[in-house]
């Protein structure tokens, strides 16, 4: 499995500047193998990672969990 490494705050300062979502760069990326993908921040600790799956299917899938959850979570904060 490939092994990528993502600053966290540039990535989501990118996808702010582009316009776009993560699952639209994550969905360029797949390749029809798995790739871990993980993110640092600016002390290269990690914050957390993502097995980025072989197919579109799975990441939709993904998608909709990540969706529900952060839902879930902001809901909580309130």
């Amino acid at each position: 499995m490939q092994r990528i490494e993502i600053k966290a705050d540039q990535f989501f300062e990118l996808l702010k500047l582009k316009d776009t979502s993560m699952w639209e760069i994550f969905a360029q990326m797949m390749d029809g193998n798995e790739k871990e993908i993980i993110f640092l921040d600016h002390e290269n600790k990690i914050l957390f990672n993502y097995v980025l799956p072989s197919t579109k299917e799975k990441l939709e899938e993904d998608r909709a969990e990540f969706s529900k959850q952060f839902s879930e979570k902001l809901t909580n904060l309130n």
